[in-house]
Order: structure tokens, then sequence, then C-alpha cells
């Protein structure tokens, strides 16, 4: 049997650009990618901190040190510039792997710059 847990996090992040007429994606800064260990077209929920809306999207590479995050598409529709969201991806683990899975969470500050790493 697997199960579902959370892989990693981007906690608290400021969206940076809301473009509707965009293909769909959330841009992420490179930099904010490699230490959370997220990958292009990898799947994320999204929960928007101001509003509680949960979405889900996928990935797009940002510019490294841009602290972009970027709504693009229909997800333009769920966030505001300014507003905080919490980026997250899940892994299938099997049982013998739950107990000794460590998630990796990456704080940011108000601008999108690493404060911390916990993994």
């Amino acid at each position: 049997m697997q199960r579902f847990v959370l892989h990693s996090k981007i906690h608290g992040a400021r969206v940076t650009e809301s473009d509707l007429n965009y293909v769909g994606s959330v841009t992420i800064d490179a930099e904010l990618l490699d230490a959370s260990g997220l990958v292009s077209n990898e799947k994320i929920l999204v929960i928007n901190i101001e509003n509680g809306a949960r979405f889900e999207s996928y990935v797009f590479e940002g510019v490294p040190g841009s602290r972009i995050i970027g709504m693009n598409g229909g997800t333009a529709r769920h966030c505001q510039v300014g507003d905080r969201v919490l980026i997250m991806s899940f892994a299938a683990v099997d049982a013998e792997e739950i107990r000794e899975h460590v998630p990796r969470l990456v704080f940011v500050d108000e601008h999108n710059a690493i404060e911390h790493v916990k993994a």
C-alpha cells in the first residue's frame, strides 16, 4: 500500500505577478525550486492564505534570483499580487518509508527570500 505525504512546501510566499492571459501554471523562482526540491511541470497544490482558495496547478521555472511567484492563466483568478500562499507537492510512499519520510519546508520572508529550510 502507498500513502500520500507532504514532499515539499514553500511557506508564506508572496504573489508577485498575476497574468490571466498567460498559459496556465505557477512561475516560481528557480532558487526556490532548488531549495524546495520542486521541479518544472510538477503538480502542486496552492493555498491562498488571504482568501482560503485552494487550487492545483503545475510548476513553471522562473528566473533564478527573481523572487517571482507568478499566477498564470486560471490561477490568476485565485490570487492577487501581494497575497501570501503555501505551495506544496506530495509524494506516494510505501508503508515502510512513511515513518522515515521528512518533507522539505522552505520558509521565505515578505520578499520571497529564503529565511531557512527545514528537511
